[in-house]
C-alpha cells in the first residue's frame, strides 16, 4: 500500500500555490530538553496551513466534467481554506460548509477569496453530514478534507520535504491527527525512504479517535469531542486515512489543553509567531513524550500545522499557559481568619511570586482563599509547599488540575459582604508590577487593618491591580 502513495506523492502538484515551508531550529526548546528539535513551519502557508497542499492537489487533477459541477467540500477552517484558494485560483465554483463554531478568522479567510460559505453545526461531523446532503442535492464535486487518495498524497510532500531539509537522521517525526491526512501521507513516505525514523502521532486528549481505533482495530467514533484545538475535533478517523496510518505509525501520544496552551508559547518564544491550537499539538506531544522518554543528543521534528487562531482566544491560552508547562499551582487555602495573616502566609511561600489571590470574608474563625503560586517545576516543589503549609496548620488542597477551578472558581471569589462585616471600604490599588511587588505592598499595609476582599491576578502587564476590602 505504501509504494502506491510514494508514487502519488512524487507525483503530486501542489507548488503551484504552496511554498516548500522551512525547517527551523528552536532553539529554546532544543536547550531545555537537552536535544535538536526542528519545527517544520506549514504556518506560514499562503493560508497558513499545510492544508492547501492536498486540496489544490486533489482539484487540479479533477476532469473537465468534474470541475464543470463545481465543488463542495466540508470543514473546520483549513481545509476550506485551501478548497477556497484552488477555486480562485482555477477559477471554479465551489461551496464550503463549516461548523457554526468555526473561528471567525477562518471563515473571513475563506469567504475573501469569493466562495460560498455556508455555517452549519456545532461540529465537524455535523458540517459534513450536511454537506453530503447538498451534494447529493445540487450534484457537485466532492473535495474530502482527508480521506483521499490525492489529498493525502498532497499532505505527504511535507514528509518528502522533511527527509530533504534534515541535516542529520531523524529519530522521531511528531504529526497532529485529526482526520488522518496528514500523518498518512507524512508516515507513508517516511516509513518507506527512513525506516529507522520513528513516526509519533499526537492527538488532543478530548478528541483521540486514532488512539481509540487502534485499542479497538478498527475505526470507532467517539460520542463527542473537545473543539478547542478545532483543527483535529474529528471523532472518527477516515477509511483510508487509518488503513495506511495504522500500518506506518509507531505510536500514538496525547496532550491536554493546557499542555496545547504551553505549547503556543513554546512555539511563540522560538520563532515569534503564534500557532492555533492544533497548530502546536505536535510540540505538545513531543514535549510529552520527552518528559516520559528522556535522552539527550536526539533529532527530532514537529509539525506545525498552522495558525489561523481567533485574537480573542489569547487571553485564555495564555491564562492556561502556565500550568500546561506546570510552572503555576492553584491552591485553595484555609488561614486563621485575623489581621497579619495573609502576610504570615506570604512568608511561607518564600520567594515564589503569587499569580492570583482572590478572597472573601466569610467567617470570623477562617479564610478560605484561592491562590495561585508560580514554579520552576510544579512536579517537585508543590509537594514541598504543600507540606510546609500543612505543617504550620493550614488547610490545602491542590486545584491546578480541577477545570471547574481553572474555568470559574477564581471569578466567584467574592461578592456582597456576609452578615459580621461592618465597617468595611473597598480600594483599588495600581503598583509597579515586578517580583516581590505584592509583598511589598502587603508589607506597607502593615498589620492594623483586617482584610475582608482580596482580588489580585498578574497579567504580565506593567501594573499589578487589587481590589481591596478593609475593615475601618
Amino acid at each position: 500500500m505504501k509504494e502506491t502513495y510514494i508514487k502519488k506523492i512524487l507525483q503530486a502538484n501542489v507548488y503551484d500555490v504552496a511554498i516548500e515551508s522551512p525547517l527551523e531550529k528552536a532553539r529554546c526548546l532544543s536547550q531545555r530538553y537537552h536535544n535538536q528539535i526542528w519545527l517544520k513551519r506549514e504556518d506560514l502557508q499562503p493560508v497558513f496551513s499545510f492544508k492547501l497542499r492536498g486540496a489544490y492537489n486533489k482539484i487540479s487533477k479533477l476532469s473537465i466534467e468534474e470541475k464543470q459541477k463545481g465543488i463542495i467540500t466540508a470543514s473546520a477552517g483549513n481545509h476550506a481554506q485551501g478548497v477556497a484558494l484552488a477555486a480562485e485560483k482555477l477559477g471554479l465554483k465551489a461551496l464550503i460548509v463549516m461548523p457554526s463554531t468555526t473561528p471567525e478568522i477562518k471563515v473571513n479567510s475563506v469567504r475573501a477569496r469569493g466562495v460560498d460559505v455556508v455555517l452549519y453545526g456545532d461540529t465537524f461531523d455535523s458540517a459534513f453530514a450536511h454537506s453530503i446532503e447538498l451534494q447529493k442535492k445540487h450534484g457537485y464535486t466532492y473535495i474530502h478534507p482527508y480521506d483521499d487518495d490525492e489529498v493525502i498524497a498532497g499532505q505527504g510532500t511535507i514528509g518528502m520535504e522533511i527527509l530533504r531539509q534534515a541535516q542529520k537522521p531523524l529519530d522521531a517525526v511528531f504529526i497532529p491527527v485529526g482526520g488522518g491526512g496528514l500523518i498518512a501521507g507524512i508516515a507513508a513516505y517516511i516509513k518507506y525512504v527512513s525506516p529507522q525514523t520513528r513516526v509519533i502521532g499526537v492527538e488532543a486528549e478530548d478528541s483521540a479517535c486514532f488512539k481509540a481505533a487502534l485499542s479497538a482495530g478498527s475505526r470507532v467514533k467517539l460520542p463527542f469531542v473537545g473543539i478547542f484545538a478545532d483543527g483535529v475535533a474529528v471523532s472518527q478517523m477516515g477509511e483510508k486515512t487509518f488503513m495506511l496510518a495504522k500500518d506506518c505509525v509507531d505510536e500514538v501520544i496525547t496532550a491536554t489543553s493546557d499542555e496545547i496552551c504551553a505549547a503556543i508559547k513554546d512555539i511563540f518564544e522560538d520563532t515569534r509567531s503564534v500557532a492555533e491550537p492544533a497548530g502546536a499539538l505536535a510540540i505538545a506531544g513531543l514535549k510529552n513524550y520527552l518528559q516520559q522518554n528522556p535522552g539527550t543528543n536526539k533529532n527530532f521534528v514537529a509539525i506545525v500545522s498552522g495558525a489561523n487562531i481567533n485574537f480573542s482566544r489569547l487571553r485564555y491560552i495564555s491564562e492556561c499557559t502556565e500550568l500546561g508547562e506546570k510552572r503555576e499551582a492553584l491552591l485553595a487555602v484555609s488561614i486563621p481568619e485575623k489581621p497579619g495573616s495573609f502576610r504570615h502566609f506570604c512568608h511561607l511561600l518564600g520567594k515564589r511570586n503569587i499569580t492570583e489571590f482572590n478572597y472573601r470574608y466569610a467567617s470570623k474563625e477562617v479564610a478560605h482563599v484561592f491562590v495561585g503560586v508560580q514554579m520552576n517545576n510544579r512536579t517537585t516543589e508543590l509537594s514541598e509547599l504543600t507540606t510546609t503549609l500543612s505543617q504550620q496548620g493550614y488547610g490545602v488542597l491542590d486545584l491546578s488540575d480541577n477545570e471547574m477551578s481553572k474555568l470559574h472558581v477564581r471569578h466567584l471569589v467574592g461578592g456582597h459582604a456576609p452578615t459580621g462585616v461592618e465597617d468595611e471600604i473597598v480600594f483599588r490599588f495600581e503598583f509597579p508590577e515586578r517580583p516581590g511587588a505584592l509583598m511589598d505592598f502587603l508589607n506597607g499595609l502593615g498589620s492594623n487593618w483586617n482584610i475582608s476582599l482580596f482580588h489580585y491576578r498578574n497579567h504580565g502587564s506593567a501594573f499589578g491591580r487589587v481590589l481591596a476590602g478593609f475593615q475601618a
